[in-house]
């Protein structure tokens, strides 16, 4: 196994699953956070953030990455804050693909886990507060359980993305071995040049792989959060 794979290609392979692994850590709370106030809140710009937030399924990920490229880019205005106030450069690090990940599978894990938490019985949450908990007591100990299986399947749903995302990632961090070369733009990188098919099918059977294991792992979860909720 260790030779069927040559350095650069278990580089990309590492640093796929590691951009995967923080884009679906870092952006759950987030998506958690919106998705419950999607379901269960009220506020003036409730669909102006609905469409925000569901923006990149439609947009052409080229799109996206070349505006988190304009905003997010050493020379733009937030890139460079970020540079100068915490060290932190984005464009064209693989920094910058865990964010381009997180944006492309934000929505993916907010449709998930919203549909999750709207299955809930509000008559549940009500009950919990009259007797005296607060909302996020309410929230943590009653709604966060019982959407659990949900929770799940949109994390997974958003590995998932993050691992194929390809669009937005080659344009904000492009395609450079050994520092920003994901799974997919290795396997378009080998494409691109003569007798690179058979390295390119490699990587394609490693990524079937990979989504194949996420989905069972993901599966297995899922069905023991649900036998705990129904106490079964």
């Amino acid at each position: 196994m260790s030779d069927w794979l040559g350095p650069e290609e278990w580089w990309a392979l590492g640093l796929s699953l590691k951009v995967a692994f923080w884009a679906t850590l870092l952006s759950l709370p987030f998506a958690l956070l919106v998705s419950h106030a999607l379901a269960r809140w009220q506020f003036p710009g409730k669909q102006l953030l609905n469409a925000l937030v569901h923006l990149p399924l439609f947009l052409p990920p080229v799109v996206t990455g070349y505006l988190l490229l304009i905003t997010f880019g050493r020379r733009a205005p937030i890139g460079a804050w970020l540079e100068q106030t915490f060290g932190l450069v984005l464009a064209f690090r693989w920094t910058g693909a865990v964010l381009a990940a997180a944006i492309m599978g934000f929505p993916l894990m907010v449709r998930a886990i919203r549909m999750a938490i709207e299955a809930v019985d509000p008559n549940l949450e009500e009950t919990a507060a009259t007797l005296g908990a607060s909302r996020f007591w309410v929230f943590a100990t009653v709604t966060l359980p019982l959407v659990l299986p949900g929770l799940i399947a949109g994390a997974v749903l958003g590995f998932a993305k993050a691992m194929g995302e390809f669009g937005a990632t080659i344009t904000f961090v492009s395609n450079i071995p050994g520092q920003t070369q994901t799974l997919p733009s290795a396997i378009y990188g080998f494409l691109q040049v003569p007798d690179g098919e058979t390295d390119a099918l490699k990587l394609v059977a490693v990524s079937i792989a990979v989504a194949m294991a996420a989905l069972i792992a993901s599966e297995l979860l899922a069905r023991r959060a649900a036998k705990r909720v129904s106490g079964r």
